[in-house]
C-alpha cells in the first residue's frame, strides 16, 4: 500500500522516529492557516509539498520554498489541482489534491536510510548512504561503495551494535552519532511493527 508523506510521518512518529513537523491541507485557505499556526510556534519560513504517491516531487515543481505566508498562498494555489509529473509518475502525472506545509530547515548534509527485505538472502537489510537527496538506485549504479548495508538475522531483530555500525560507517560522531543510532533503531522498529515492504527516508 502506498501512503502519502504526511501519513508516513504520522506512522513513524508513533515509534519515536524524529520527523519534521507539518500540517496537511486540502485547500489554499487551509495551507495559509497551517502556516499561520506554525508561525505562532516560531517558524519563519515554509515549504509547500505536493502529496502524491510518487517520488521526485521536487524535480516536477511539487516542493517549493516559501519565505513568507503570502508565498505559501501563491504556491499552494499553483500546486493544488496541478497534474504533477515526476520521474516516477510517467508522462500522465498525478493530480495533486493535498499539500503538506512544513518548516523550512537549514540543511547541512543529506543522507538516505531505508529498511527492506532482501529476498535473495531472506533477511531484512538496512541500507544507508551519505548520498541522500538523489535516487538510491542511481547511487547503487554509479557509486555502490557509498551504500552501507547491514543484514538483520531473522528472529533476532536489529542488534544495537548493528545500528551503531551503520552510524559509524556513515561518519557520524558525538551527539550526531547517538541521534543517528536512535533514528535507525526506531525506523527499523516501525518497519517491523507495521509489516512494511519498505521504509525509507530520503533525504
Amino acid at each position: 500500500m502506498k501512503i502519502h508523506e504526511y501519513q508516513a510521518k504520522d506512522i513513524l512518529g508513533k515509534y519515536g522516529v524524529a520527523v519534521q513537523r507539518g500540517i496537511v491541507a486540502d485547500t489554499v485557505e487551509e495551507a495559509v492557516a497551517a502556516a499561520k499556526t506554525m508561525q505562532t510556534d516560531g517558524v519563519e519560513q515554509f515549504v509547500v509539498k505536493a502529496q502524491i504517491h510518487a517520488g521526485g516531487r521536487g524535480k516536477g515543481g511539487g516542493v517549493i520554498f516559501c519565505p513568507t505566508i503570502d508565498d505559501v498562498q501563491g504556491k499552494a494555489e499553483a500546486i493544488l489541482g496541478m497534474q504533477l509529473v515526476t520521474p516516477q509518475t510517467g508522462a500522465e502525472g498525478q493530480l495533486v489534491r493535498k499539500v503538506l506545509v512544513t518548516a523550512a530547515e537549514d540543511i547541512a548534509h543529506e543522507y538516505y536510510v531505508g529498511v527492506t527485505l532482501d529476498r535473495a538472502k531472506s533477511m531484512n537489510v538496512i541500507m544507508a548512504s551519505s548520498e541522500g537527496g538523489v535516487e538510491i538506485e542511481e547511487v547503487a549504479a554509479t557509486n555502490p561503495e557509498k551504500i552501507v548495508k547491514v543484514w538483520v538475522e531473522p528472529g533476532m531483530g536489529l542488534m544495537p551494535f548493528q545500528a551503531r555500525e551503520v552510524a559509524f560507517r556513515l561518519g557520524f560522531e558525538g551527539k550526531a552519532f547517538k541521534q543517528s543510532v536512535k533514528f535507525i533503531t526506531e525506523l527499523y522498529k516501525a518497519f517491523e511493527a507495521e509489516d512494511a515492504s519498505i521504509a525509507e527516508i530520503n533525504p
